[in-house]
């Protein structure tokens, strides 16, 4: 024990850039920093050294998770007190490219990985995310703007870079709830189509598009963006669907869009991004998005090049996506009380970890999300400036 605590005590001693105060299992607290502390970490039991050294990320959230660690003060705080100081060992061991799963993943495995994620119950993400369901990174025009309107805010200016008119044929790949293609029916006259490959989404999506009467306009299928076949479309978009193709995928995903769409067609990629290179978490990986791989910017660069793509456009909204998660994290403590009734406390603190970590993340630039615009051949019907965006 008193090696284990001097082994703890040369680990924190470096870790964060904030004052903070630990206490150890045997109830002794030792202080760390010059002035108040900003949080407490609490050990409850110690936690394996090897495991600590061989994967920190997961070693530390399964901590969490199990209440061998437990933390007084904003987690958020804690993580980005971590992403702060460069010298830390924890991210200093977490290398990206080192945790990278070298797969080729085939239809099979990608639908039991979106399974894993999104088909834990829609009536679980309907008590925290916005009244569109909407489950990727909002646009906050202004900074009073609430979720529901950065939501809405961030589908108008996907389809406003789309440059959609009456007429045209749009595909969404992980059209998530309908929020997309409803809004480019109801609002351009475009016939739409969304595939997802999960089920409660795809249930969730049909009964939206029978309830607004769009039936001639809308469409969803449950299938790969693989498994199209026999139809191109003059627009294609994703949101938030990269991270989950993996790594060996990428060129694939963007020769199909290339297969997909019309010449002279348009497409916005929407994808959380690498700041150097691209990689994943072990801890997220195994309990959160099995499968993921968040691509650096510069590989989907790549790929859009070696497509023969136009690459038009390219947009950071890193405090965009932070913003968006201190507002899930919220309403997620906000509806804990009925998140109790159906979740155990494992989940639930793997949850709260989970969204707070991923907006200290954005925040601090420890990840990025970019939108990129690009089209099929030169396509001169669009502006020559970008005004008609903001529009």
């Amino acid at each position: 024990m008193v090696a284990d605590k001097l082994f703890y005590k040369t680990l924190l001693k470096n870790m964060f850039s904030d004052p903070f105060q630990v206490k150890f299992w045997d109830g002794n607290t030792e202080d760390y920093g010059v002035g108040k502390a900003k949080f407490k970490i609490i050990f409850n039991e110690p936690i394996p050294k090897k495991d600590l050294l061989s994967d920190p990320s997961t070693a530390f959230g399964e901590g969490y998770m199990t209440k061998k660690i437990d933390i007084e003060g904003s987690i958020q705080d804690v993580i980005e007190s971590l992403y702060n100081n460069k010298e830390s060992f924890l991210k200093n061991g977490e290398k990206y490219e080192s945790l990278i799963k070298k797969f080729k993943s085939s239809i099979k495995a990608s639908k039991e990985n979106i399974k894993f994620h999104y088909d834990i119950g829609n009536d679980f993400y309907k008590l925290w995310l916005d009244d569109s369901m909407t489950y990727s990174c909002g646009y906050f025009r202004d900074q009073t703007d609430t979720l529901n309107e950065a939501q809405k805010n961030k589908v108008n200016h996907i389809l406003k870079k789309l440059n959609l008119k009456e007429g045209l044929s749009l595909l969404d790949i992980g059209c998530g709830w309908g929020e997309l293609i409803i809004s480019a029916a109801k609002n351009y006259g475009v016939k739409a189509m969304g595939i997802t490959l999960s089920s409660e989404q795809f249930e969730g999506v049909k009964e939206r598009i029978k309830r607004e009467g769009l039936e001639d306009l809308v469409d969803v299928k449950l299938i790969d963006y693989r498994e199209i076949k026999g139809i191109t479309f003059d627009r294609v978009v994703s949101v938030g669907m990269l991270e989950h193709v993996g790594k060996e995928n990428l060129k694939e995903y963007f020769q199909v869009v290339n297969r997909l769409l019309n010449d002279r067609g348009i497409s916005v990629v929407h994808s959380i991004t690498g700041v150097n290179d691209g990689g994943t978490n072990t801890w997220i990986d195994k309990y959160i998005f099995p499968g993921g791989y968040v691509p650096a910017i510069k590989e989907i660069i790549t790929e859009i090049a070696e497509q023969d793509f136009e690459l038009i456009d390219v947009e950071s909204l890193r405090r965009h996506y932070g913003r968006t998660l201190e507002n899930w994290a919220r309403n997620f403590e906000k509806a804990l009380s009925e998140i109790e009734k159906d979740k155990e406390e494992v989940f639930i603190r793997m949850w709260r970890l989970y969204l707070n970590s991923c907006a200290a993340s954005f925040n601090c630039g420890n990840i990025n999300i970019h939108q990129a615009l690009f089209a099929k051949g030169l396509n001169n019907d669009l502006p020559w400036t970008r005004e008609y965006m903001y529009k």
